[in-house]
């Protein structure tokens, strides 16, 4: 098996959610002497946006899109101190926790895979997350997005809970506010006054960049 059959099989099985033989792959392409950044940007990061992709047009639903996102986890726990070593440049940082209240962490953790793929660097905080939490990580690792998860509609009002609390500390303008989850919408998002919403991790990732993009335009 030579380098090409390496990506192709890692591009390939990624996008069918075969964690045990992308695992397989990453170490064999490792043996080969394949650098982990190619086997992350030739082949990873394109399967995860085809499923992306695959996502938006219906052909793949959240099973999919969860099994494949597990299989590229399984990759990630290899090459990312390798990764680190080389110093392959993160194209920012991105807070992410479920808020205060609410233990649900599927659809939370599938975007911290989508981002990490993309090339992010994400501080998981995990769950129940409460407002100094999210500031206090906010100072400590100066990320360029914040993220806000809910999935219950009893505590969607933890992002305004958030929001203010990161007005109060005076770090609201130094960060990008986005938020998600099942029952939140666009204009959920608008009235407690985030910068981005997505309804999903493909375009959690999308919309994160765009959202990146746009602010450093306005700093340069």
């Amino acid at each position: 098996m030579n380098e090409q059959d390496i990506l192709r099989g890692l591009y390939d099985e990624t996008l069918a959610g075969n964690g045990p033989a992308v695992l397989d792959l990453t170490d064999r392409g490792l043996e080969l002497g394949l650098a982990p950044e190619t086997m992350l940007f030739d082949a990873l990061i394109p399967a995860l946006e085809e499923v992306g992709a695959r996502f938006e047009r219906g052909d793949f639903f959240v099973p999919e899109m969860l099994i494949a996102g597990r299989a590229m986890a399984g990759a990630m726990e290899v090459l990312r101190p390798l990764l680190a070593q080389t110093g392959a440049s993160s194209i920012g940082t991105f807070v992410m926790g479920t808020v205060k209240g609410d233990v649900h962490d599927i659809g939370k953790n599938l975007v911290n895979i989508m981002l990490e793929g993309a090339g992010f660097t994400v501080i998981d905080l995990g769950v129940q997350v409460p407002p100094e939490r999210f500031v206090e990580a906010v100072r400590e690792h100066r990320p360029d997005i914040v993220g806000f998860s809910a999935f219950l509609t009893t505590t969607m009002p933890m992002f305004k809970a958030n929001i203010n609390a990161l007005v109060k500390a005076g770090l609201r303008d130094q960060v990008i506010v986005m938020v998600g989850g099942a029952p939140v919408t666009q204009e959920y998002a608008d009235a407690v006054g985030a910068d981005g919403y997505a309804a999903d991790a493909s375009s959690a990732v999308r919309r994160a960049k765009e959202l990146l993009e746009r602010r450093r335009a306005l700093v340069s």
